[in-house]
């Protein structure tokens, strides 16, 4: 076998596990949030638990990664951007599991206690966070940076989603301060899933990286893609 070909499936088995590890991080989240809304604390247990499973995902590719690197050459410049990035890319996934983990802890802090709101934008928010996360880990894999540079525009529906839950647990809490705690907590899950969302940016920007060998800010609702600035 050329060191070629053995490069390319060592690639290709890369950007398999990296699939796997998206959609432990995607069941995570989901099951999270909804473990959250419906007071399912066993569900919540059960994501806590098993974030040590993605964990140990993130250091398994690590490992693969640097194995490769320093069995298989030679490795070309296109080749190395690629890998590298994958590095960049596994870490965003076990970061995003780190956040799906602490909404099921808040569940678990909150536990029968009722909701002091309706629990409406929060799973919407995880919804349109996940099919971003989707979408940009398959536009990752097929190196398609047309598809990574519109994905963030669906970051302000997010943004706007907390903004809105936001100001109405303040309202909550202004009016009846025995539910401070309770909304705080919220205010912790909806600031999990914001930053889940940047950081699904941040994958768009390793697919242009991939792709163009340029290391660009990608803005949402902007024409234009800003050079990230040193």
């Amino acid at each position: 076998m050329t060191s070629r070909i053995l490069l390319d499936k060592k690639i290709q088995h890369l950007l398999d596990e990296i699939l796997i590890l998206d959609s432990m991080v995607e069941t995570a989240t989901l099951e999270a949030v909804g473990a959250l809304k419906n007071h399912d604390l066993e569900s919540a247990r059960k994501v806590r638990n098993n974030d040590r499973l993605i964990n140990k995902k993130r250091f398994d590719l690590e490992n693969d990664i640097i194995v490769t690197i320093a069995t298989v050459q030679p490795i070309m410049a296109g080749d190395l951007r690629l890998i590298a990035s994958i590095l960049e890319v596994v870490g965003e996934l076990e970061r995003m599991g780190d956040y799906a983990k602490g909404i099921a802890n808040i569940c678990l802090q909150i536990g029968n206690q009722p909701h002091i709101k309706p629990l409406i934008d929060i799973p919407r928010m995880a919804e349109i966070a996940i099919d971003m996360l989707h979408r940009a880990v398959g536009a990752f894999i097929a190196q398609d940076s047309e598809a990574a540079i519109l994905i963030p525009d669906d970051d302000e529906k997010v943004d706007a989603l907390y903004n809105q839950i936001y100001r109405e647990l303040v309202a909550i809490m202004l009016a009846d301060p025995t539910t401070i705690d309770r909304a705080n907590l919220l205010m912790w899950v909806a600031h999990n899933l914001e930053r889940l969302a940047d950081r699904v940016t941040n994958i768009c920007e390793r697919t242009i990286f991939v792709t163009t060998g340029e290391l660009r800010e990608l803005s949402p609702s902007d024409d234009e893609i800003q050079t990230k600035n040193e």
